[in-house]
């Protein structure tokens, strides 16, 4: 809803507009004196000014200057009909409509009403072409058994109202998570606005989540409309909530608690209607006894808590996953070799789904339109520090050749290889190694 000033000499049609446009929802300073209204219009900030044309000392077009400067503020003129030209001067001064007196409160209303949505959605547009991540999210893909338990719990959050914590590693999902809350609730035709509270620093922050009015501090040439406001009536997103400093903490259990806030530089309250997800890859309960995280906020955001699940809890959704990532990226092989599965599976995966996405992305460039192999799989681990052993089979010794230590390595993996008719698998069994380090080595040795 809007914050609004109405400036009309009449305190009849004052008090009717006030009425009406309060009765819509919208925060309204009503004022029958335009030289008190210019002061409220100095002091405080509004998104809508309705004022009339003609007033005694103090015009509509006075009124409309003091107000533009202000910034992102939407003028409305009520005008007699003796006076359109005056109305339709002032549109080309930069106001945004003009209504004729009589007029049926609902027009007034309905106006005022596209003026705030065409306002929010500007400034969600100029939010989201800044955004480098993309506010949109794709499909969850997974049937492991504990992808599976995060989904029953988030079907059956979404459609409350209820304030969900998202807890897991980084890399895990978390803001596919929260899309997915979103896109299953009453407020999926309304915004989702994604605030990560790590990228920022506190003063930034602050301005990010609740706005700034003008000349709040230096840059601060116009006012801006905060996170919580862009996202009234849908859902705000604050990810990496432990991050945020102690001050800050309390300015979001105020929202919390009173769905209200107060812009960086300004005085008045602005309400918001939000359903809140945050989310953490900190043990919030560790920074609460470290002193870190207020406990009042903690209980706030933790009404029902809902743990992602790491790569390596769900391996048997990586196949799905690898098909998923290059179909999308329409590489022409999404179809990946057992060999490769299985070294995918077999990986402890620290950076979970985002290093899997950059991993295949870096093995598309390297493969260059061909099957991805084993070579094109830059992963390393601990297995790269397994030392050789001699290969055998049964319990004859292979033949070695005298030499080097890199000659001997190279003839034992030849002679491996031989032993086991080419197959790398059987060959990596024959050396006790895993068939990622052999196939290093054998890249290291020039071996085909």
């Amino acid at each position: 809803m809007a914050n609004i000033l109405v400036i009309d000499d009449e305190k009849k049609m004052v008090y009717l507009v006030e009425k009406a446009l309060t009765e819509s929802g919208h925060t309204v300073t009503a004022l029958s004196d335009p030289r008190v209204a210019l002061e409220a219009l100095a002091e405080k900030s509004f998104d809508i000014v309705v004022t009339d044309l003609s007033m005694p000392d103090i015009g509509g077009l006075e009124v409309l200057e003091r107000a533009k400067n202000k910034g992102d503020v939407e003028v409305v003129m009520m005008t007699a009909y003796g006076t359109v030209e005056g109305a339709v001067d002032a549109m080309k001064k930069g106001a945004a409509d003009y209504i004729l007196k009589p007029f049926a409160m609902e027009e007034l209303v309905g106006l005022c009403q596209r003026l705030a949505e065409k306002q929010k959605l500007s400034a969600l547009s100029r939010m989201y072409s800044g955004d480098l991540k993309s506010i949109f999210c794709d499909r969850f893909i997974g049937k492991s058994r504990a992808a599976k338990n995060m989904l029953e719990l988030i079907a059956k959050v979404a459609p409350t109202d209820t304030t969900v914590l998202l807890t897991g590693k980084s890399g895990t999902g978390k803001e596919l998570a929260a899309n997915l809350v979103h896109e299953n609730s009453s407020r999926k035709s309304q915004p989702f606005v994604a605030v990560n509270c790590a990228a920022l620093t506190e003063t930034l922050l602050e301005s990010e989540l609740f706005g700034h009015e003008k000349g709040a501090f230096t840059g601060a040439v116009a006012r801006k409309r905060g996170r919580f406001e862009l996202a009234d009536q849908g859902t705000i997103f604050l990810d990496e909530i432990g991050e945020t400093s102690s001050a800050l903490q309390a300015k979001l259990l105020r929202v919390l608690e009173e769905r209200q806030f107060v812009r960086v530089g300004g005085v008045d309250a602005v309400k918001t209607d939000v359903r809140v997800i945050a989310a953490t890859n900190k043990d919030l309960k560790k920074e609460i006894a470290e002193g870190h995280f207020r406990e009042d906020l903690f209980f706030r955001i933790n009404v029902f808590p809902v743990a992602i699940p790491t790569l390596a809890e769900r391996r048997e959704d990586i196949e799905e996953l690898t098909k998923y990532f290059l179909k999308k990226k329409k590489y022409p092989h999404i179809t990946l070799s057992g060999e490769v599965i299985a070294l995918l599976r077999a990986y402890q995966w620290p950076g979970n789904i985002r290093e899997l996405k950059n991993i295949l992305e870096r093995a598309m460039i390297l493969a260059a339109g061909e099957p991805i192999e084993l070579e094109h799989i830059g992963i390393e681990d601990e297995t790269e520090t397994m030392p050789l052993e001699t290969p055998t089979t049964g319990n004859s010794p292979g033949k070695i050749q005298a030499g080097g230590l890199e000659n001997v390595e190279r003839d034992m993996i030849k002679t491996a290889l031989e032993q086991a008719g080419g197959n790398k698998t059987e060959a990596a069994k024959l050396l006790k190694i895993t068939r990622r380090r052999l196939y290093s080595r054998m890249k290291y040795h020039g071996i085909q």
